[in-house]
């Protein structure tokens, strides 16, 4: 009886864990964007903040739907993707609607490379969002028979996601400052990408992936030495 009962008592504990990790990869990637919205809603300025994060993770995102299609994976890391698409919707509402008026206005359809991401609406962000999921619909339902483009999805999907801090990392360089962007949330990547990388490490799994790990925590690094570097020093100074 006691031996029954351990089982259970074991059993219920691994699906109590199973169930949490779950969870955890679903909605974990959005937490580290909770204290920069909620900075950005306080200094009613989203300027510290690089919108182009947002880009790199919607495009990263889409590209890893995609690859589902393709290659079936956990269910929790499908829903990450929708999560994560659905926070930097949230992100990309807030950065337009507090951030300072540019002049004259720019929009999605100038077709303008050198204000390409930059534009003076959410809709231009929602209609370029469009174009990117049709695109890649398009292209994926084509192509979807060829095992070596829906490996290349994949690939490309975690390369993309590699990058993700690059560009918070080249504004506060142009800057020379880190001021409007949330430490805690620059915190979170390392404490996140850290974590990742370990359980690559142990799950011994492609060097590929060991590569982009490395990469973040790297990027998250250099971040964080210029907050410490530029200190509290406003724009430009």
């Amino acid at each position: 009886s006691s031996g029954i009962n351990a089982e259970y008592g074991e059993g219920v504990m691994m699906t109590l864990v199973g169930g949490v990790s779950a969870l955890f990869m679903m909605f974990g990637g959005a937490l580290p964007y909770i204290p920069q919205y909620l900075q950005i809603q306080k200094e009613r300025n989203s300027e510290g903040f690089s919108t182009k994060v947002c880009l790199v993770l919607l495009t990263a995102n889409i590209l890893r739907i995609a690859f589902w299609f393709g290659k079936f994976y956990e269910t929790p890391l499908l829903i990450q993707s929708f999560v994560m698409i659905a926070t930097m919707i949230g992100m990309l509402d807030i950065c337009v609607r507090l951030r300072p008026e540019s002049s004259p206005s720019k929009h999605f359809t100038d077709f303008d490379l050198s204000s390409f991401w930059d534009w003076s609406s959410f809709s231009d962000y929602i209609q370029a969002l469009i174009v990117m999921v049709l695109g890649v619909a398009g292209l994926t339902y084509t192509l979807l028979d060829y095992s070596i483009f829906v490996e290349a999805l994949g690939t490309l999907s975690l390369c993309t996601e590699a990058t993700l801090a690059l560009p918070q990392l080249i504004k506060n360089y142009n800057t020379r400052s880190t001021e409007g962007m949330s430490v805690s949330m620059v915190m979170l990547w390392f404490f996140g990408d850290s974590v990742k990388t370990l359980y690559f490490l142990l799950r011994e799994t492609p060097v590929q992936f060991l590569m982009c790990g490395a990469l973040q925590i790297i990027v998250d690094i250099l971040i964080l030495f210029q907050v410490i570097g530029y200190g509290s020093g406003h724009r430009g100074d």
